[in-house]
Formats: structure tokens, sequence, C-alpha cells
């Protein structure tokens, strides 16, 4: 998605006159296919003007506008879309990076704001706010009973304001109080990176491509190569995308000068462009595999488009979502906006990776993604189905053949980790976290003291007691879930791993909950042992 704050004078006139509705008198060019634009406006006002005057009850004009630019857009493809001012504020934070608040990320556990964990660099982590506290204050009120979305309203606020909260913490007698002043908050699109234990693989995964994206993959990659790096597991999964040119600049820390990474071509000419390696990036030389799935799109298949055509590495897991639409953001005066499709993306062999969309609920169920069958897919063999006489061929630098029309087709397709009845009633009821919420109430404390800051000796060490499982099992049967041993047999290594994931989110943030989950995760496995092919398709060794 391209998002830029430029304007079309003529768009933003014309929906101008829409939103002001009656008797508006204006001049409007026709459009260049031959309609008049001015008659459909005009034909608008009317059925607006005459609903204002005639329907039978009293008529919200602003509802009625916006509920016809939704519809206006939702003609054109499924990534044109209207945003409330409302929807804006949200969008702005995701996308800028950063709020004003105290600095937490919370969950409400038995009606008690939990905090998972106090996000690096606010103020709630300077005064020693830690996972698993409960706020159970906040200045003069019960916080307790407060919903996910009343939350926001109390904590956050204007950068240099104070709040009191009241905490209790496991292990403290009396309620902790603290004194916040609030701050700006930063927001991460780089959501974990650290070395997998006993390898000189590192692992970075971005969430979405934000405004700080390629600064935080340039300072995780940084950290990491100070730790030994030698190669990089670069995990795209679920990532929906974001901004282009932070996906062109992360593509480019690993692309040669000189080589395009993606270029884009629309109806009028001043959308066309063409991004090209400057040579500059400081992963040029790195072995790398790349994970993704259906849920990596737009700026995500950008990134896995280029390594793949550019036979950069190795790209392992699902089908991307296929996503090859450009949108431009435009505001509109009242604070909401729209996004409208201005251009399509190619990978550098010419790819257009977008599917069919003319039937908006099978596309987004995924519907024209190539799965294929497991195992190696390096010349792409298992791109062909049904589908693939209407998609286009094409060629990676290195002679591959690759395919357009249906997302980015791993170079080795790894299906994902599946889990029992019993495991998805417990995560749909969030028992994991509260599990571990138990464990650290219990002997969190003793937990941070025997762990400290040494992750590869939590992984190493920590083990998922029978106890913490009683534990588990006492909360399914307050949830009036049915436990059969057959099912958590089946189940178990999943179980265990993943309360001792949330464990790990207590004790090391992100890092402490993905590292453990990757030795569970065959996806990941799978593309541990695909580096020398990496060097080989790149041409490392």
């Amino acid at each position: 998605m391209r998002m830029k704050t430029s304007t079309s004078r003529l768009i933003l006139f014309v929906l101008g006159a829409v939103a002001l509705g009656v008797g508006l008198g204006m001049y409007v060019q026709p459009a260049v296919s031959g309609d008049s634009v001015f008659e459909q406006v005009r034909k608008f006002n009317e059925v607006l003007s005459n609903s204002v005057k005639n329907y039978v009850d009293e008529v919200d004009t602003q509802a009625l506008t916006e509920a016809a630019i939704r519809g206006m857009l939702e003609e054109l493809d499924p990534h044109s879309v209207y945003i409330s001012a409302k929807e804006m504020e949200r969008v702005e934070e995701d996308f800028k990076g950063s709020f004003e608040g105290i600095g937490v990320e919370f969950d409400i556990v038995s009606d008690t704001i939990t905090i998972v964990s106090p996000i690096t660099g606010g103020p709630s982590d300077a005064l020693g706010i830690l996972a698993g506290d409960k706020i159970v204050r906040i200045d003069d009120s019960v916080a307790v009973g407060l919903t996910r979305s009343d939350v926001p309203k109390k904590l956050r606020g204007e950068k240099g304001t104070r709040v009191k909260v009241h905490i209790k913490r496991s292990g403290e007698k009396d309620l902790l109080v603290f004194d916040i002043t609030r701050d700006k908050i930063p927001l991460y699109s780089v959501d974990a990176h650290f070395m997998i234990e006993g390898t000189d693989v590192g692992y970075i995964t971005i969430n979405r491509f934000m405004a700080t994206t390629h600064e935080e993959v340039v300072n995780a990659a940084r950290d990491l190569k100070s730790q030994g790096m030698k190669k990089l597991l670069l995990d795209l999964r679920n990532n929906p995308g974001g901004y282009l040119d932070q996906a062109f600049r992360v593509a480019d820390e690993f692309v040669p000068s000189g080589k395009k990474i993606v270029y884009t071509k629309g109806r009028r000419a001043e959308f066309d462009e063409a991004f090209w390696g400057t040579g500059r990036g400081e992963l040029e030389d790195i072995p790398l595999v790349v994970m993704i799935n259906g849920g990596s799109a737009s700026a995500s298949e950008i990134v896995s488009g280029a390594i793949q055509d550019l036979d950069r590495g190795i790209v392992v897991g699902q089908t991307s979502f296929g996503k090859g639409l450009v949108q431009r953001q435009y505001p509109l005066g009242d604070g909401s906006a729209y996004r409208l499709t201005i251009s399509k993306y190619f990978t550098p062999s010419g790819r257009l990776i977008q599917r069919p969309y003319d039937d908006k609920e099978k596309y987004y169920s995924g519907e024209g993604r190539v799965e294929g069958d497991e195992g190696n897919n390096i010349d792409h063999e298992k791109d062909l189905d049904d589908s693939v006489e209407t998609r286009p061929k094409f060629s990676t630098a290195g002679g591959r053949t690759v395919y357009g029309g249906g997302g980015i087709t791993p170079d080795y397709i790894v299906k994902a980790d599946t889990i029992g009845f019993l495991a998805r009633k417990l995560r749909a009821k969030n028992l994991y976290w509260k599990t571990a919420d138990a464990i650290m109430k219990q002997r969190g404390q003793q937990l941070r003291t025997t762990f400290g800051d040494q992750l590869g000796k939590f992984l190493r060490e920590y083990a998922t007691s029978d106890a913490d499982i009683d534990v588990l099992k006492r909360l399914a049967k307050e949830e009036e879930i049915e436990w059969k041993d057959d099912e958590y047999r089946q189940d178990e290594e999943f179980l265990r791993t993943v309360i001792k994931a949330y464990v790990g989110r207590n004790i090391f943030n992100n890092n402490g909950y993905s590292a453990t989950i990757l030795g569970i995760d065959n996806q990941a496995k799978k593309a541990l042992q695909l580096f020398p092919e990496a060097s080989k398709i790149a041409r490392l060794q």
C-alpha cells in the first residue's frame, strides 16, 4: 500500500461536493471516460436533498454520505476504501509508529487490567512496572471491571500529563502506587529479534511495514551481528503490509546495487515508479531465508517477491495473500480519508501477483492462491494446477520459472502446524495466558531471579510442570471445557510449550514468547535446514 499525502484536486472537489450535499452549485470537467461527473454528482445531490426534505424520519446526512462513498469505492476493488475520522486516529497511530500514554500492552483477565508487557523505552518500563502486574485503581477510580475499550481512555493522554495507577503484584502484600508521566510511546513493527539457540542464525519478525520499519530492521540486524549472526531468518508470516517505500528499503538491505526491486504502473503516468537497489545495504552478503503464509500481503509480498525473483534467498512456508495493488490515501476535510488504488506493483521479473477479485467474498477467503503439495518447489512445478494456463510465466534472475496472478508461492512449501479440538477450546478462552499468569503469581520473582536476562538459559532449562498442567485443567473446568486425556496427549507438546512461551513473554517480552514457540514451529524448523540451498541460489558460496 502506497500512502502519500498529496491530493487530487479533481477527486477532492467532487467528494467535497458530495459531502456538502444539499444545493451545492459546482462545475467539474467531464471524466476521461466520457461520463459526466457533474451529472452523477447532481443525481446524488437530488436524492440526498429529497431524502432530507421528505423522508418519514429525520435523516443523518453524514451517515448517508459516508455510506454512499463506501458503496462507491466498493465498486472499484477490495482495497479502495473509506476511513472515518474516528478510524483515522488509529490508522495514523499504527503507521506513524507512536502514540502518547503510559506504555503498556495489557489484557483483561478476570475483569482486571493485567500487564502483558511494558513497552520498552516507555514511562512504565522506566518505573519498573512488570508483566503480570494488575492495575486495580486508576487515579481515584476502581479499575476492576473496565472493558478493553475503556482502558485506553483512562491510560492514554497528552505527553506530560500524569496518571496514578495502583498495582497488585504477586509477592507484594500492599498495593504499589506509581505516578506516571505520560510520554510518546513507540510502536514497534519488529516484534522480536534474537539469535536462535545453538546456531549462528539470527531471527527477525516484522508484523507490518510502517514508518519506522526499515530503521527497526537495521537496528535489530546490527544487534544480532554483534551477537555473531552469520545467517538470517526473516519472518513475514501474517504481515498484512503497509508502506511500499519501507518494503523497498527493507529489501534494499539484501539486494545488490542496480537490481530492480519493485516497480509500479498506473493508468496515469505520474503513478509509474521504479525502485532499484542502492548498494548501501548492510545485509547483501548474508544467507537469507524468508517465511511467508496466506496472511503475508502487499509490502510483505514485495520483499519476498524481490528475494525470490532475484534469487537472493529461499522463500519458505505457504503461498502469500496475492495483493498487487497500490493505494494512495487522500484526506478529507472532516478528518476522514479514503484510499484509492492508483497503480499495480510488479516484482523484478515482471510478475503481477494480484489475484482476481471480481467476487470479493472468494477473494478474501483466499481463492486463487495455489497452495501446492509440501516439499521442494525450487523449480515451482508445484505451482502447476488447473489455473496455470491462465497464469503468466516468468523467470528469476537465475532462470527458475515463477508464475504471476496468484500470490508468491514459496520455494519450499511447508504447511502450518495444526492443533486439536481441546487445544483450540483452551486458546479461545485465553487459558494459556491465564495459566502463565498463575505461574508468575506463584513464583514470578523466583523465575526472574533465576533467569535474569539469559533467554538461552530459560529455553534450555525451564519446563512446564505437571502441576502447571493441573492449573490449566482447573481453569478449563471453571470454563466448563471438557478435558479428555486422549485429546490432551495429542497436543501435549504444544500445550506445554505455549504455556512456557507465555511465561517467557512475562520475563523476556516478545523475544521470550517467539523464541519458545519457534522450537515447535515446523515451518521454522524446515527453514533452518535450507540455508545451504539459500547460499547456493544467492551464489554466496
